[in-house]
C-alpha cells in the first residue's frame, strides 16, 4: 500500500504494509455484500485475517457479532490460529462465531436459538454421519415399511429429502421412503440428537421465523455470547458451499449485515458432495454482491503457473510474481511398482543433496499425490522398507479401534440418557460390557431397570454424579482418566481375561485422560454461563465437537515415545525434517510444498473416465489444483503397465496440454518403442489368458502358501500380480515383487 506520509499511516496500516493492491482493496471494502475471486495461492487466507482484524481493531466492531464461516475444520483453526497469533489475548470466547458452517449453527442451538420450539432440547447431541442410517434401518424393520436399496439408503435419504420436503406424495422408487422420513424425524426428537443436515435446516427455520415474527433478540451491547444476527458475516471457500448452506447464509443474514466471502470457482472439487461450479457466481447474484480479484499468485513458479493457466476455468489469466524456476519433469516408470522404488530413492537422495537444483529438501517439504486412496498401498510398503519417514492423509479414526468407539458410545449415552439407539448399542456389543441381547438391552433402557445393569445404572447416574461446577472438584468437578475408568467399572466391562485386556485399558486410561483434559480446560473468568459449565455438559460439549470436527487418533494412542516398536506407529515418528505427505488431489487442498510428485498420469486415472461433461470438467479442476500445490518443483509420472482396471498404459492427454516448453521428458521411449512395447504387453496379456485357460481346463490348480492365511489355490497372475484363494479368507491380491506367497506345487 503506497502512503505519501509515513507518520499518518495507523498502525494496522504499517502491520500491514506488505499487502498489494488487490488485497488492501479486498480489506477495506465495506460493500453490503463483496465476493472475492481469490486465484490459487494468492494470499486468500491473509486477506481474511486483515479483513477481520480491520474490522475488529479499526472499526471497532466486536468479534462476538461476527460470523467468520468456513468449509472444512482445518480451514477454520487456521484462521482462529493466525489472529490469536496477531492478538495474543484474543479469547476462545470471542471467537465461538468462528467455524464451519455446521459448527455455527450448532453454537446457534444452543446458546441463542429457541431450539425447543422445534422439538429438541438444549441438550441435544449431534449423530455420526452413519448413525441416522442406522435408525432409519431400524424404524423400517419395527414398522414394516418396504423400502428399496438399503445398501445406498444413506445417499436416498439425503437425496430424497427435498422432493419429500417440496410436497411430493412419492419416491423415486414409489416405495415407502416418504413415510420413513416423519418417523425418522420423530425418532431423532424423542432421542434428542440431530443430524449435520439438522443443524442447519433447523437453525434456517428458526432464523427465518424469529425474522418473519420480527421479534428484536440478541442485541449487540448486550448478550454474553454475541448476538443471532450478526455485524459481518465472513465466508471463507464459499465455492464449496451447496445449497443448504446458501439457504443458512440468507437466514442469518439480516437487514444492515454485511457479507465479505472468498473463494476460486476454479477449485471446485466436491460435486459428490453437493456443490457445484455455479454456487460462486450464485452467491454473487442472490446478495447482489460487489465483485473483487485478487489475481496475483505468490506460491509457484513461472514454469508451474504457465502450465495452470492452461486448465483455468474462470476468471482472468493468473499473474505471477516469480521467475519461471525449472521446467516440469515428466517421467515414465515400468509400473507402480518400480515408480515407488524410484520415489523412495529420490526422495532419499533429495533430503541428502544440495547443490543448484534447490538445495536440501526436507522430507516434510515433498508431497506426493495421486489420484485414487488405493495407490498408497504400493508407496507405503516400499517407504517402509526404504525407511523414508511418511505421512498419510488417511489415518485411522476411533471407529476402528472397537474399545474406543464403545467408549465413545458410552460417554454419549452418559450425557444424553434419551438416545436409545447409542444404549442399545453400548448394552449389546459383541467384546465389552454386558453383552445382551437387543431385547434385554430394550427392555432395560425403556422400563429403566437400573438393578439390572451396573454399566447402565452407572452411565443413567453420571450427571447427578458429577453435577458440580468444573471449578467445583469438591462436589462432583472433573474427575482424571483413572477416576473414570474405575467409575465405569471397565476393569469388569473390558473383561479382564481377554487376551487384548491390558492393551484396551491402556487405550481407554488414555483417551478418558484426554477428554478429562479437555473438559477441564481453564474458564473464563467474567462469571459468564460458560465458567459454571458442569462436567456433564462440558463433556456433551466434546461429543458434539468431536462429531463435526472428528476426533483425533492420537486421543486414544500411546505417544511415539510409547509405541516406537510397532510397525503401526514406525512412519509416524517425526524426524527433525518431517514427513513426506502421501494424499488424494482432493485431500491436498489448500496446502502447498516446495515438490510435487504427481504420480499415475494416464488416461482413464487423471483424468479417470467420465459419464458426463460435469464429470470431465471437475477432473479437470481437480488437475489444476494438484499442480498448483507445488511451489518450486514439480514432477509428473505415468506407467507403461499401469495394472489397473480401465486405466490405459497411454499418458494422460493432460500432458499433452502442457506446452512442450514447460516440460523436460526423462526416460520416455520414442513413439516407435512405445508402439512396440505396447504391442509386446499385448501379446503378454493373450498368453497369459490361454494359460489361465489351459490350467482351467486340466483342472489341476496350483497350491501356494502365505504365513498369514495359510494354504491356497492360485487363481491368476500376471507380470506383476498374483491371485490366490484362501479357505476362510476368499480372494487375495499380492505383488510378485514382494513375494509374500509361495509356490508349494498343484493339488491333488
Amino acid at each position: 500500500m503506497m502512503i505519501e506520509n509515513e507518520e499518518k499511516m495507523t498502525d494496522f496500516q504499517k502491520e500491514w504494509e506488505h499487502l498489494n493492491p488487490y488485497q488492501w482493496e479486498a480489506v477495506l471494502d465495506e460493500s453490503p455484500a463483496c465476493v472475492v475471486n481469490a486465484c490459487v495461492g494468492s494470499g486468500k487466507t491473509t486477506v481474511l485475517t486483515a479483513k477481520i482484524l480491520y474490522l475488529h481493531g479499526e472499526k471497532q466492531i466486536p468479534l462476538e457479532h461476527m460470523a467468520v464461516l468456513t468449509f472444512t475444520n482445518k480451514a477454520a483453526g487456521e484462521i482462529a490460529g493466525r489472529l490469536c497469533a496477531k492478538e495474543p489475548e484474543l479469547t476462545a470466547e470471542e471467537l465461538r462465531g468462528f467455524g464451519t458452517f455446521h459448527s455455527v449453527a450448532l453454537r446457534l442451538l444452543k446458546e441463542r436459538l429457541p431450539v425447543e420450539e422445534a422439538g429438541w432440547t438444549k441438550n441435544f447431541t449431534v449423530m455420526d454421519p452413519d448413525e441416522e442410517t442406522d435408525l432409519a434401518l431400524d424404524i423400517i424393520a419395527e414398522n414394516g415399511l418396504k423400502v428399496k436399496y438399503k445398501n445406498r439408503l444413506k445417499k436416498r435419504l439425503e437425496q430424497e429429502f427435498r422432493f419429500y420436503l417440496a410436497g411430493n406424495v412419492e419416491s423415486r422408487y414409489k416405495d415407502d421412503l416418504f413415510a420413513l422420513y416423519p418417523l425418522l424425524e420423530t425418532e431423532k426428537k424423542n432421542q434428542d440428537k440431530m443430524t449435520f443436515s439438522d443443524l442447519l435446516r433447523v437453525s434456517i427455520r428458526l432464523l427465518r421465523e424469529q425474522k418473519e415474527a420480527d421479534v428484536e433478540y440478541g442485541e449487540r451491547e448486550q448478550g454474553e455470547k454475541g448476538a443471532v444476527i450478526p455485524e459481518w458475516i465472513i465466508v471463507d471457500e464459499v465455492q464449496d458451499s451447496d445449497s443448504l448452506q446458501m439457504d443458512f447464509l440468507e437466514a442469518l443474514k439480516g437487514p444492515e449485515t454485511k457479507l465479505f466471502a472468498v473463494g476460486d470457482p476454479n477449485q471446485v472439487i466436491y460435486s459428490w458432495r453437493g456443490t457445484g461450479d455455479n454456487m460462486f457466481f450464485l452467491l454473487k447474484h442472490r446478495f447482489g454482491a460487489k465483485e473483487m480479484s485478487l489475481p496475483v499468485n505468490y506460491r509457484s513458479s513461472g514454469a508451474i503457473l504457465e502450465a495452470a493457466c492452461r486448465f483455468q476455468q474462470f476468471g482472468s489469466r493468473i499473474e505471477g510474481c516469480r521467475s519461471e524456476g525449472t521446467p516440469i519433469v515428466v517421467k515414465n516408470h515400468y509400473d507402480p511398482f518400480q515408480e515407488a522404488e524410484y520415489l523412495a530413492d529420490e526422495i532419499q537422495r533429495m533430503q541428502e543433496a544440495g547443490g543448484e537444483e534447490g538445495g536440501k529438501a526436507d522430507y516434510g517439504d515433498i508431497a506426493v499425490l495421486y489420484r485414487l486412496q488405493s495407490q498408497a498401498e504400493i508407496l507405503q510398503k516400499v517407504f517402509d522398507r526404504k525407511n523414508i519417514p511418511y505421512e498419510l492423509s488417511v489415518k485411522k479414526t476411533l471407529k476402528e479401534i472397537p474399545v474406543l468407539d464403545w467408549l465413545v458410545k458410552v460417554l454419549r449415552f452418559s450425557v444424553n440418557p434419551a438416545d436409545e439407539q447409542t444404549g442399545i448399542h453400548v448394552l449389546t456389543d459383541a467384546r465389552f460390557g454386558e453383552k445382551y441381547t437387543r431385547k434385554k438391552a430394550q427392555t432395560v433402557l425403556r422400563e429403566t431397570k437400573k438393578e439390572a445393569s451396573g454399566l447402565y445404572r452407572r452411565m443413567a447416574e453420571f450427571q447427578e454424579k458429577f453435577s458440580g461446577a468444573r471449578t467445583d472438584a469438591e462436589n462432583g468437578g472433573v474427575p482424571d482418566g483413572n477416576a473414570l475408568f474405575r467409575y465405569f467399572d471397565l476393569q469388569t466391562e473390558l473383561h479382564p481375561t481377554a487376551a487384548d485386556y491390558e492393551e484396551n485399558a491402556g487405550l481407554a486410561v488414555r483417551f478418558l485422560e484426554r477428554v478429562c483434559r479437555a473438559c477441564g480446560d481453564p474458564v473464563p473468568e467474567s462469571g459468564t454461563e460458560q465458567s459454571r459449565m458442569s462436567f456433564p455438559d462440558a463433556v456433551r460439549e466434546f461429543i458434539n465437537s468431536s462429531a463435526l470436527y472428528g476426533m483425533k487418533m492420537d486421543a486414544g494412542e500411546a505417544e511415539p515415545e510409547e509405541s516406537a516398536d510397532t510397525e503401526a506407529a514406525e512412519h509416524m515418528k517425526v524426524t527433525d525434517s518431517g514427513r513426506v505427505k502421501l494424499m488424494t488431489l482432493h485431500a491436498s487442498k489448500g496446502l502447498e510444498f516446495d515438490k510435487v510428485f504427481l504420480i499415475g498420469m494416464n488416461q482413464g486415472l487423471i483424468p479417470l473416465r467420465c459419464k458426463s461433461f460435469e464429470q470431465e470438467e471437475e477432473e479437470r479442476r481437480l488437475f489444476f489444483v494438484g499442480i498448483t500445490r507445488a511451489k518450486n518443483r514439480l514432477e509428473l509420472s505415468w506407467y507403461t503397465n499401469p495394472a489397473e482396471p480401465g486405466v490405459s498404459p497411454e499418458y494422460s492427454r493432460y500432458l499433452k496440454m502442457i506446452p512442450r516448453n514447460l516440460l523436460v521428458w526423462e526416460n520416455v521411449r520414442s513413439e516407435e518403442e512405445k508402439t512396440a512395447n505396447l504391442k509386446h504387453l499385448a501379446r503378454k496379456v493373450q498368453m497369459n489368458r490361454e494359460e489361465k485357460q489351459r490350467q482351467e481346463k486340466e483342472k489341476t490348480p496350483v497350491r501356494v502358501r502365505h504365513r498369514k492365511y495359510g494354504e491356497g489355490v492360485l487363481v491368476s497372475e500376471d507380470e506383476m500380480m498374483i491371485e490366490a484363494e484362501f479357505p476362510g479368507y476368499g480372494r487375495k491380491q499380492f505383488l510378485k515383487a514382494f513375494g509374500e506367497v509361495e509356490r508349494i506345487g498343484n493339488s491333488q
